[in-house]
């Protein structure tokens, strides 16, 4: 089948093998990186659903505490983290970087990391002066940001079938991608009531535009065609997830396309002078992971740390009569934050790095 399968059960099949996992068609997405798939080739192909009811944020929270000031109860109080700042802008120069925040307020450093999503360095959320390079801007723009959308649906009773190998249910439509994934929550959460169907790309798009009285309406219909002898009552309740239409993330994670080769991820995660970047999108193994993320803010702080060593050093030889070097306290204090900031940007100061 040269041009994709055709028939609602085999495009259903194809969707479920394809586009649940990188939220984008074959038809769009290298085989590069993808058969084998390097996550589970790496960690193994068991897939887990996060069930704790504390949130995800909580690894976060985890990490945070290895690294930044935190009280008795485990609440990060670290004055050095800034949060709910929005970054607008972001000058640089041979010298230094100027980030400037919509709040007004401008934030000065030696170095900044830019960990935005790579929906958002699509976007004009933050201006780069001077403007990128041009291979900059085209090592950002030849990647995909994908969309994958989550709708969870809450019941008055459950009315699906229960037990082993029942976990997922397909529906095949003629119309690719509506409504495919079906899978219930009664392992991870008993008795909840609650069914979850992912949608994705086009299809996410549309929904997240439309209102969730309409996405309601819709999944109903879908259900009670695939259940069409059992009487299916109403959702009581509807939640959608929204990554494309937040300009906070503008999408769910990258996808690596057709034609872009291992030099793209090279060129993507390049720094432009002081400016460094880092996220997901600029793992090569790893991309659309949480793990690729994290993995890749590591390498881009070792990155930037081993730059700043090495300019301190071209430092104290030009000045070999005005040393000042850091202590190791504050050593640690600059690995803490470039390791950690994964939501808009990182700066780092100069003299936070010690030179042995």
């Amino acid at each position: 089948m040269p041009f994709g399968p055709t028939k609602p059960v085999d495009m259903v099949i194809d969707y479920y093998l394809n586009d649940y996992k990188f939220a984008e068609p074959p038809r769009v997405t290298s085989l590069q990186n993808t058969h084998p798939l390097l996550t589970f080739k790496d960690f193994g192909e068991h897939v887990c659903f996060v069930a704790d009811q504390r949130g995800y944020e909580t690894v976060v929270h985890h990490i945070a505490r290895q690294y930044l000031m935190h009280d008795a109860r485990g609440a990060i109080v670290d004055p050095r983290l800034i949060v709910n700042k929005v970054v607008q802008e972001i000058n640089y120069s041979l010298d230094g970087v100027m980030v400037k925040t919509e709040d007004g307020r401008i934030y000065e450093a030696d170095y900044v990391i830019v960990s935005v999503s790579l929906g958002v360095l699509q976007s004009n959320l933050i201006q780069f002066t001077p403007a990128l390079p041009h291979w900059k801007t085209m090592a950002i723009l030849q990647f995909n940001m994908a969309v994958y959308t989550k709708i969870f649906l809450k019941f008055p009773r459950k009315f699906w079938p229960s037990g082993p190998r029942t976990e997922f249910f397909l529906y095949a439509s003629s119309r690719r991608g509506y409504y495919p994934i079906w899978q219930h929550l009664e392992k991870e959460y008993p008795g909840c009531n609650i069914l979850l169907v992912t949608v994705t790309d086009d299809e996410s798009r549309r929904i997240e535009q439309q209102s969730d009285a309409e996405t309601k309406e819709e999944s109903m219909e879908v259900l009670r065609k695939m259940f069409h002898d059992i009487d299916v009552p109403d959702a009581t309740d509807i939640l959608v997830s929204r990554w494309w239409s937040n300009r906070f993330f503008r999408g769910s994670f990258s996808n690596w396309p057709i034609g872009v080769n291992r030099n793209g991820y090279n060129m993507i995660r390049e720094p432009v002078g002081r400016v460094y970047f880092t996220g997901e999108h600029t793992s090569e193994r790893y991309n659309g992971y949480v793990h690729g993320a994290y993995l890749a803010g590591k390498d881009s702080a070792d990155i930037l740390i081993d730059s700043a060593k090495k300019e301190t050093r071209r430092y104290h030889v030009s000045r070999r009569n005005q040393t000042v070097i850091a202590s190791g306290a504050n050593h640690q204090a600059s690995i803490c934050i470039t390791r950690f900031f994964m939501l808009f940007v990182l700066m780092m100061k100069k003299e936070s790095v010690y030179v042995p």
